[in-house]
């Protein structure tokens, strides 16, 4: 079996939240070593039986920025969770843990 549509949009929504994160942190001096980040995403049956809702998705980001500070980290992996294209499609609870490495 190949790969599904909501593993697509998981894979798409932490390639988008990376591109995001990388324009904040280079916007504010602070250009990234490296970003990896993982999505992994919920689905439910809806309660009427008609189909199925993604209703979270968990992102998870380990980042090496040097010369950031962690208060400085935060807000831009806060800002670039609540402006990524996908995180704003989605309607779904999205979550962020952001480790500076």
């Amino acid at each position: 079996m190949g790969t599904n549509p909501e593993e697509l949009i998981a894979a798409a929504h932490a390639g988008c939240f990376n591109m995001a994160l990388s324009f904040q942190l280079t916007g504010a001096g602070f250009p990234p070593d490296e970003l990896k980040t993982e999505a992994a995403l919920s689905i439910e049956k809806d309660a009427d039986g008609s189909g199925w809702t993604i209703v979270s998705v968990d992102l998870t980001l380990e980042a090496r920025v040097p010369g950031i500070d962690q208060a400085t980290f935060a807000e831009k992996a806060a800002a670039a969770k609540a402006g990524c294209p996908v995180s704003r499609a989605l309607n779904a609870d999205v979550t962020l843990n952001a480790t500076l490495v």
